[in-house]
């Protein structure tokens, strides 16, 4: 396939065994984990924890990432369609609530053809960096319940500095609009587990809480109460090399996580959660092992 799979329509040609364009990868998924997994948002966690498949590769980039092992080491197993409908059907009976696929916009082609063999029997997450082209988003439209897309950047100048992608505010408004789109306002169960909607997710970068105050305008600004939930994230963990980095190089500060809270609270915005500074760490980061695959 020629792709254009995502906002840096790099037109790479890419097929089942050759890997290609800003993402390297082919077009069958390759997967380093699929467990249950409780560290997420108590809405998609559960008691009994979410179905997640942790995709390698990744179409961004940024300099930061915590999970680097997968997105840019590509550590996993290539699988086909069959056998990835069969890890859908397998974290189900584990009990999961739900199936929560991990970067996998550079998969969508694998990802749909999954789904043609089999509809998932509990409600399907996209859980992405938010840097997505409405485009494909459509094609997903009655097969992903829930979206739980990043929205990393406010600021061009640090989406260009960090991620190579100064485009990333625009693509990532496009795309939360289009999830909504299909989606609307947030549905949740008896028990609080988000059924469908749109979580929005942002992880405050030391020294950048000017790009955390216009993501916070942002949702403010356009949706309304009970339309979206939000998810201010405090579990920044310097990871790597980030000498050319430093005002990231270095763990979030209570100062600052205080001021983001402040600004949140201050717009008025209550519908989603907050995390504790003492989420952030290495040992919050799963073992990508091939569990599950």
């Amino acid at each position: 396939m020629i792709c254009e799979l995502c906002p840096r329509r790099c037109r790479a040609e890419r097929t089942a065994d050759k890997p290609g364009g800003a993402c390297g990868c082919e077009t069958t998924a390759r997967i380093a984990r699929a467990a249950l997994h409780f560290g997420e948002e108590p809405c998609i966690s559960g008691t009994r924890g979410s179905g997640t498949i942790f995709f390698c590769g990744c179409s961004l980039g940024c300099v930061f990432c915590q999970n680097a092992d997968i997105s840019r080491g590509m550590t996993g197993k290539v699988v086909d369609s069959q056998r990835l409908q069969a890890i859908f059907g397998e974290l189900a009976a584990q009990g999961a609530h739900n199936l929560n696929l991990v970067t996998p916009t550079h998969y969508t082609e694998a990802i749909l053809s999954a789904f043609s063999l089999g509809k998932p029997r509990i409600p399907v997450v996209w859980n992405s960096s938010g840097y997505e082209r409405p485009q494909t988003l459509r094609r997903l439209e009655g097969a992903v319940q829930v979206f739980l897309p990043d929205l990393k950047y406010s600021d061009p100048a640090a989406a260009a500095r960090y991620s190579h992608s100064p485009d990333y505010f625009e693509a990532a408004k496009a795309a939360i609009l289009e999830m909504y789109r299909q989606t609307g306002p947030v549905q949740l169960d008896a028990d609080g587990l988000l059924k469908r909607g749109v979580l929005i997710r942002h992880l405050i970068l030391p020294g950048n809480l000017q790009n955390t105050f216009g993501v916070i305008d942002w949702i403010r600004n356009t949706f309304q109460d009970g339309e979206v939930l939000f998810s201010l994230m405090a579990q920044y963990t310097p990871i790597g090399d980030l000498s050319a980095y430093p005002e990231i190089s270095r763990p979030l500060s209570p100062q600052e996580y205080e001021a983001a809270q402040d600004y949140l609270f201050g717009s008025g915005w209550e519908d989603g959660f907050i995390q504790d500074l003492e989420a952030a760490g290495p040992d919050f980061i799963p073992d990508f092992d091939m569990t599950g695959v």
